[in-house]
């Protein structure tokens, strides 16, 4: 059975702080630690008032802090709002505090609009199309040193393991060509999931890194005791997808009884079309659709967003996923 994963915002639900937020997170990683999860991401968003993980290496370093087993890294960082030399040097870093348990997840998309991505990467113009470069010099920074270049310290030599992340071909594209792993965001972006997938397997390269394609998939995520309940939950984000639609972004909200007079026609497709992947339901309903995604994209692993409001439901949730996936594993 192939192995299951966490992505985290630490989401700052309504009426809650920061602290909390980043807690909740601690929390989530030990419970999928112990749930017996691969690994546990971050991921980089700027600007919003319902995410707490926008200085992502230290989120990181806070989650790995509490955990002992599970890998901790990120879903990814934004490189080209920093340059590579202070990723290396960060992730260098955390792989000196948590040795073998740090991963680099790298995407190219500034996490935020586009006033806060100028005021991210002030006098980066282009940075976005270098991005290829800025990753094979990321690449460099964290391998062996060689004599005449800049040393990441520390960084040099941890060889932090690097993924690519995307939600369209690009990416896939320059996984396979560099033979690195891949992961593709369709839990909120589904239209390129099966071409990328094939690009990408198509086009990889064997590597020092990879002797043959490793593709993660992404889904939104929400199980519970029953269907109803797990519907009930999963009206958190769908409030927030529509509020990201409106451009009023805010803290994530509580669910609700019902969706109706919350969102038009058109916000209802928006967010449906996004979720299009989504697996909201009770234990039979998320083994069921589990494992038709799984055999659907074949993918090497699996890695789960929980947009759950309350920190108990979250939780739950977190247990429900790991004893459909031991079902899976036993009836496989």
């Amino acid at each position: 059975m192939v192995p299951f994963s966490i992505l985290d915002l630490s989401p700052i639900t309504r009426g809650s702080t920061v602290s909390h937020a980043l807690d909740n997170s601690r929390r989530l990683a030990q419970e999928a630690e112990r749930a017996g999860y691969e690994r546990f991401w971050l991921a980089e968003h700027h600007g919003m008032s319902g995410i707490a993980s926008a200085a992502t290496a230290l989120v990181i370093s806070h989650v790995a802090a509490g955990t002992k087993t599970i890998r901790v890294g990120s879903g990814g960082i934004m490189l080209p709002n920093h340059s590579p030399l202070v990723i290396a040097e960060q992730f260098g870093t955390l792989a000196a505090l948590y040795p073998g348990r740090i991963d680099l997840g790298l995407g190219r998309a500034p996490g935020t609009d586009m006033r806060t991505a100028a005021a991210l990467r002030r006098h980066m113009e282009g940075s976005a199309n270098s991005f290829p470069n800025d990753v094979v010099e990321l690449q460099g920074l964290l391998g062996t040193p060689r004599e005449g270049e800049v040393i990441a310290t520390p960084g040099a030599g941890t060889n932090v393991p690097i993924w690519l992340l995307g939600s369209s071909h690009y990416s896939a594209q320059l996984a396979g060509m560099l033979g690195l792993p891949f992961a593709f965001a369709s839990h909120f972006a589904p239209d390129m999931l099966f071409s990328a997938l094939e690009i990408y397997r198509e086009r990889f390269e064997p590597s020092a890194i990879l002797d043959k394609p490793y593709a993660m998939v992404g889904i939104m995520g929400v199980a519970a005791d029953t269907d109803a309940e797990a519907q009930y939950l999963f009206t958190s984000m769908q409030q927030s997808f529509v509020a990201l639609r409106r451009n009023a972004r805010g803290q994530f909200p509580p669910p609700v009884d019902s969706m109706d007079g919350l969102w038009n026609a058109s916000e209802k497709g928006f967010v449906d079309h996004a979720m299009t992947y989504a697996i909201v339901g009770g234990p039979e309903t998320v083994r069921r659709k589990t494992q038709a995604f799984l055999a659907d994209t074949r993918a090497d692993e699996l890695i789960i967003s929980m947009p759950v409001f309350d920190m108990e439901a979250r939780l739950t949730s977190v247990r429900r996923f790991a004893e459909a996936r031991q079902e899976l594993a036993a009836a496989a």
